[in-house]
């Protein structure tokens, strides 16, 4: 039986990228703090708990502990079904403290209940800007960030982001990006997968390609003009494209499935655009490693790509992860056709950008936060 005075914290999951998150933080505690009593809070934010549980699978993490099934909604309708499920939670169970990753939803979510309960709350990969008040990720970054009583940063930037909005250094700890951590321990795992010859691939000779941001999918004059700079691209090399579900929608709704000549379906010959279903984040992270180069709107996958020393192009006039610009292999294109088709064609030139992995990427991020949180709930005590 557990001890009653053994302290608890809450580890809060919704999104894919949490799962990613959480993961190392999981095992880092289970090993270096068997003092404190882990739960893990599965929101329910991407509602597909099957889904979900795939992914689960694939990161080898335990079943939630607690699962909120909040399901889809506004941005607005979402949070406040979080907030009241999860206040209920915090006052039947009284956590010692929150931890929560990133900026999703959920992330906004709980640390403001938690904060208005007075319970503490940690943020893994704090202070991450892109100063464009129009992405919603954005303020669930700015907000969770005051609210937070441990701030665990992933870059040197993100430190002096914090600063400048005020935040004492005694809060902020630089350790190291946990997604590395991720990466590193399922790497041999991704390298045996299969996926590349499932889909006719061979190494270095395909791109790969997300897209899920509402400014990019959700207006079709924008979606529509990224879509052909692709396919002037898959002219001289495949695209391989795993379909977020609402880009998939969006391409349905908005008649673009007709400019593929895949549909999920057939692998592709020596060129051309081949739409699959999503994968598990191993046989993804099979297909960055062994790819020629990455074309992506993810904050994640700008990451992966650096540390992995692949080219990635963003298609965003800005990122929060301006680590993989000044010192990975990130390059931001925008959703200019030409700028798209120019920094593509300079790829398979051989002319890609080089990078370097950053400080503290090491794969240790996740012992460094588990460590500063054995010492906080020693000092609480």
């Amino acid at each position: 039986m557990d001890n009653p005075d053994k302290p608890l914290i809450y580890l809060i999951v919704g999104a894919r990228p949490n799962f990613m998150k959480a993961a190392p933080l999981i095992r880092a505690l289970e090993e270096r703090a068997p003092e404190i009593k882990s739960l893990l809070v599965h929101t329910g934010q991407h509602y597909d708990y099957e889904m979900s549980k795939a992914f689960f699978e694939d990161l080898d993490m335990p079943d939630p502990d607690i699962y909120l099934g909040v399901g889809s909604g506004t941005h607005a309708e979402q949070t406040a079904k979080i907030m009241i499920s999860l206040e209920k939670e915090i006052f039947d169970n009284r956590p010692d403290l929150i931890v929560v990753f990133g900026d999703v939803n959920s992330t906004l979510a709980a640390s403001v209940v938690a904060s208005k309960l007075m319970v503490p709350v940690a943020h893994v990969e704090a202070g991450l800007r892109s100063f464009d008040r129009t992405m919603p990720e954005e303020i669930n970054r700015i907000v969770t960030d005051i609210l937070s009583d441990l701030l665990f940063t992933t870059e040197r930037d993100a430190i002096e982001n914090l600063r400048r909005e005020g935040i004492p250094d005694e809060k902020i700890h630089f350790t190291g990006n946990v997604m590395i951590d991720t990466l590193l321990t399922f790497a041999d795992k991704a390298r045996k997968s299969d996926i590349t010859e499932r889909l006719g691939l061979s190494d270095r000779n395909y791109a790969v390609l997300t897209l899920h941001r509402p400014s990019n999918v959700d207006v079709p004059e924008v979606f529509d003009g990224i879509l052909e700079a692709l396919a002037e691209v898959g002219k001289n090399i495949p695209v391989v494209f795993p379909v977020h579900p609402r880009t998939k929608k969006r391409l349905a709704e908005f008649g673009f499935l007709d400019k593929f000549s895949s549909d999920f379906r057939t692998p592709p010959a020596e060129r051309g655009i081949l739409l699959i279903d999503p994968v598990k984040y191993t046989e993804f992270l099979a297909l960055e490693m062994k790819s020629l180069f990455v074309l992506t709107d993810s904050g994640g996958i700008q990451e992966e790509t650096t540390f992995l020393g692949v080219p990635c192009l963003t298609l965003r006039n800005n990122t929060e992860r301006p680590v993989t610009l000044e010192v990975g292999t990130n390059i931001l294109v925008g959703t200019d056709p030409h700028r798209i088709i120019e920094e593509s064609a300079k790829i398979l030139r051989g002319e890609g950008k080089k990078g370097a992995i950053p400080e503290l990427w090491d794969g240790k991020a996740s012992h460094r936060i588990a460590k500063i949180i054995k010492t906080k709930m020693e000092e609480q005590k």
